[in-house]
């Protein structure tokens, strides 16, 4: 009997034993994982710890609570860090900030009365000014105003998409394309590269990933990136460039040894592959995160996010000048935008507002989408003498809070939009009890001019390596890049008047007028940008001459003036003009000709205020033959691309085709001299 009790006694205390290093070796694994920023492996390790704590070591399990709620409140399991953070405090070994950090994950619960208390709680067991205490009271603003806030609504509409979607994470989706047909996003699906679970999250590295719409406009199934730009590692929240051909994303690399700190890569387009992401270097700080890029659009500024020094604290909204030779000097832009809290993955509207997400600004709880609104625009000037995108002080920006539906209790960013139009995409994790992130579609029918511009060579092809400079007498001074195939699109303001000017290194600029006008609903405005090549001869359509005559007919006035005011745009340009005929007809009649009707336009032109020494008049009769160019095959396709118009090729012709190429032939064209007229003068 005695033997049987000392050997159950011994049994337990060899339990309690083993219990007691179990726990202990839990604790070491986790704080291991912890120092690494592998919080979902550490939280498993705490939790093992906790539950093999004895009630009755009270202190003890508070601590271990504590360190639990701080690994939950990282990876978003919000209802878990509730748990552990009022377990800290039901054993008293929670401090201020344990309330602080509490208040936060309740207002991300939408317990905002529970919040408000423990905000206030910390105010009250603080008395010096720091960045905790600035975020606690917004906090205790916010956790006041957000159930009316909640009540107000807006005019935005949301709906989860399903189809982007998958059981784990999907988030900051991003279109691309001439026609925002393809969307690219982030996912941790099973589908996802490598085998191994994230012991950040729980789930796999995140993957780049992308639908498309088919040729009805329906979204397709998502696939992911084929290629070598998605690898093991984590990759996502990605950008790009106004053209399309480069992508800025994130990417985080595993090192078993030490912290993972995220990068910002690069990968350029071919046909339709992503090349391998390399890195992009911004400083030479190896100890701090940069995520989150987004061009702006004029693609002369990178946007991201870090928590290097200098900041206003957490992370903070940066921003570094892109040009043809690197990266220029990274500045932070300041608040109203950064707070002490976290602002968080900027993106752009095209209009140029800046959309970012912070947890610093009164908001519903977690992380909530912000408006930066441009209300300043200070040009820099340039050694070129090219004009600079606006500088940024810190009074430049007024910041939105866009309201709910857009916004809720959870963390809602990334921002995506189709053009123009307040519509488009965004990732919340709103609902979901495992803090998943999931892509919404949102809609807000607001007003909105816009003004679409074309700009292509004059007879030619689309030109995507021009720019528009946009000038309105509200102020607006914008640098506009052009999309792949020539375009760009801007929004407009009623009662503005404004100048647009299309240049392209090697051809003549293009100036357009606006005045736009209050409307009722969203309307676009189209202008065409066609611009002269400096280095080919233009023809001028629509010139028509008395027969056998060279009295210019008066339905040539339209194109006339059109000349006139390319010369007055470019008042630096000296031109010839000349005129052809074709084949019929003496060689010295038809140049006779040919010279006395270039002589009437250019008399035309000096009678209409250009200088007479900008102007040399040539008549070639015939000949020079036409050359003719690839855009003119695609409307007559029996022509072939440096076909040359001679008489004895049109002969071979049918007696159609002859009549039209004589046409081609009898033509008036200009071609450019020089581009420095007046430039040397004294003044």
């Amino acid at each position: 009997m005695l033997r049987n009790l000392f050997l159950t006694i011994y049994i337990a205390l060899a339990a309690v034993l083993l219990t007691g290093c179990g726990a202990e070796m839990a604790m070491k694994k986790g704080d291991k994982f912890y120092a690494l920023g592998e919080y979902y492996d550490a939280s498993t390790q705490y939790r093992k710890a906790y539950s093999q704590t004895p009630a009755k070591e009270r202190a003890l399990r508070g601590q271990r609570a504590l360190k639990l709620a701080d690994c939950y409140r990282r990876i978003n399991y919000t209802q878990k860090a509730i748990a552990a953070y009022n377990n800290a405090v039901r054993y008293n070994q929670g401090d201020s900030l344990t309330h602080l950090y509490l208040a936060q994950q309740l207002m991300k619960n939408g317990n905002y009365k529970d919040a408000a208390r423990h905000f206030q709680t910390f105010l009250d067991s603080t008395d010096h000014q720091s960045p905790s205490v600035t975020l606690a009271r917004t906090g205790l603003r916010s956790a006041q105003q957000a159930a009316e806030w909640k009540k107000q609504g807006s005019d935005y509409t949301v709906k989860r998409e399903n189809l982007f979607n998958s059981r784990r994470a999907d988030y900051s989706p991003m279109l691309v394309g001439e026609s925002n047909d393809m969307l690219f996003f982030t996912s941790t699906r099973n589908q996802s590269k490598g085998d191994e679970l994230s012991g950040i999250t729980g789930t796999k590295n995140g993957d780049i990933f992308f639908s498309q719409k088919d040729d009805k406009g329906k979204w397709q199934k998502p696939q992911a990136i084929d290629s070598e730009l998605n690898t093991d590692f984590d990759e996502g929240a990605c950008s790009f460039s106004p053209d399309g051909l480069t992508m800025y994303l994130t990417q985080c690399k595993t090192d078993p040894d030490y912290p993972r700190y995220a990068t910002i890569a690069t990968s350029n387009r071919s046909d339709a592959a992503w090349s391998k992401a390399t890195d992009l270097q911004l400083t030479r700080d190896t100890l701090s995160a940069y995520a989150h890029p987004a061009v702006s659009p004029d693609g002369q500024w990178l946007y991201f996010t870090s928590d290097m020094p200098g900041g206003l604290g957490g992370y903070d909204i940066w921003r570094v000048r892109l040009t043809t030779s690197g990266v220029g000097g990274v500045e932070n832009i300041g608040a109203p935008v950064n707070t002490p809290g976290d602002e968080l993955f900027p993106t752009f509207r095209p209009n140029g507002d800046l959309y970012f997400s912070s947890n610093g600004h009164e908001g519903l709880g977690g992380l909530d989408i912000y408006i930066a609104h441009i209300v300043s625009n200070v040009e820099l000037e340039t050694e070129d003498d090219e004009p600079a995108a606006p500088a940024i002080p810190n009074s430049a920006y007024r910041i939105e809070h866009p309201g709910y539906p857009l916004n809720s209790q959870g963390d809602d960013f990334g921002m995506t939009f189709e053009g123009m139009k307040n519509q488009g995409f965004f990732s919340s994790n709103r609902g979901d009890g495992k803090g998943w992130d999931h892509i919404y579609s949102f809609y807000n029918p607001e007003i909105i001019q816009t003004v679409k511009g074309w700009v292509y060579e004059k007879d030619g092809y689309e030109l995507p390596s021009a720019q528009v400079y946009m000038v309105g007498n509200d102020g607006t001074n914008l640098k506009l890049s052009v999309k792949g195939d020539g375009s760009f699109t801007q929004e407009v303001k009623p009662g503005v008047d404004y100048v647009f000017l299309g240049t392209c290194k090697g051809f003549l600029n293009h100036q357009e007028h606006l005045h736009v006008e209050p409307v009722k609903q969203s309307e676009e405005h189209v202008l065409q940008f066609p611009l002269a090549n400096i280095m080919a001869p233009v023809l001028i359509d629509n010139i028509f001459y008395d027969f056998d005559k060279a009295t210019l007919r008066p339905e040539s006035a339209a194109a006339l003036d059109q000349l006139v005011k390319l010369l007055e745009e470019n008042p630096n340009v000296t031109i010839e003009l000349s005129a052809h005929t074709d084949y019929r007809g003496s060689a010295e009649y038809n140049k006779r000709l040919s010279q006395r009707r270039a002589e009437s336009v250019i008399n035309y032109l000096i009678e209409h205020g250009i200088a007479k020494d900008r102007l040399t008049p040539v008549g070639y009769g015939k000949e020079n033959p036409k050359t003719i160019r690839r855009k003119l095959t695609e409307k007559y396709p029996f022509l072939k691309e440096n076909d040359v118009l001679t008489e004895e090729y049109i002969k071979t012709l049918g007696e159609e085709e002859q009549e039209l190429c004589n046409q081609l032939n009898r033509r008036t064209e200009f071609r450019v001299l020089r581009t420095t007229y007046g430039l040397f003068k004294k003044n």
